[in-house]
């Protein structure tokens, strides 16, 4: 029987690569969307002109009683969920002296409370199988900081702290949780800096001298989730071409 890996965000340009690698793998995939999102329907249709049967379900991350709906559903429809990838995130950029109450929370809700959210729903169903992974996408700012980042960095630390302390409660049931930080990825997000920006200010802080690509980072998820990966958990891997080793 195939199992089933749960990825939050999977219509983005990192979520939607690693949808197709676990796909490609054998998982059932599943994918959350959130409610606002129109588009969610197009994206399918896509995925499903590749060969890809995708299935996507509305869900408020930063919402615990939508988070719980959500993975309800799933499990009924779909089959209990053996691999989580806490993965949608967002950003709102400015200086700690321009940032406002809001602008943390919903970084902080979106981006750490969905971590628990998620988590919280499937936690149990693994340890009493006696097998899951729980992969956190936090990133290389979560590291080593970035300016105009107070919210999105201590938010994507943060997740960290949660994987190292789950990791040791779960680790003798055969459930592993371990973080990623990936550093610049060639998403369409990336890719839209112009150029000059990516040639002067951004490409020269990586040591191999080009961005990451989006299915590097979806080959890790996919180690992670591994039989192979059992006996990695609470690590966090870099994947960010040098630009910060920690």
């Amino acid at each position: 029987m195939s199992r089933v890996a749960l990825i939050t965000g999977g219509m983005g340009g990192l979520g939607e690569a690693i949808c197709i690698k676990m796909a490609a793998l054998g998982y059932k995939v599943v994918t959350t969307y959130s409610p606002s999102n129109n588009k969610a329907g197009d994206w399918l249709k896509q995925m499903q002109a590749q060969g890809f049967d995708f299935r996507a379900y509305p869900c408020d991350v930063a919402d615990f009683d939508s988070c719980k709906a959500c993975v309800d559903t799933v499990t009924q429809e779909i089959g209990a969920v053996d691999v989580l990838v806490n993965n949608a995130g967002i950003t709102r950029d400015m200086t700690f002296k321009k940032m406002g109450k809001a602008d943390w929370d919903v970084v902080m809700k979106t981006n750490l409370d969905s971590v628990f959210n998620m988590t919280k729903q499937v936690m149990d169903g693994m340890m009493e199988r006696g097998w899951g992974r729980v992969v956190n996408v936090s990133s290389v700012n979560g590291q080593k900081g970035a300016f105009g980042q107070t919210n999105y960095s201590a938010a994507k630390a943060g997740m960290h702290g949660f994987t190292k302390a789950l990791a040791l409660e779960v680790a003798r049931k055969g459930v592993t949780v371990n973080t990623i930080s990936p550093g610049y990825i060639g998403t369409k997000m990336v890719m839209a800096i112009p150029q000059e920006v990516l040639d002067s200010k951004i490409l020269p802080q990586i040591p191999q001298g080009r961005l990451g690509k989006p299915e590097e980072v979806a080959g890790l998820v996919a180690y992670l989730a591994s039989e192979e990966a059992a006996f990695v958990t609470g690590a966090n891997i870099s994947i960010n071409g040098g630009q910060h080793m920690f």
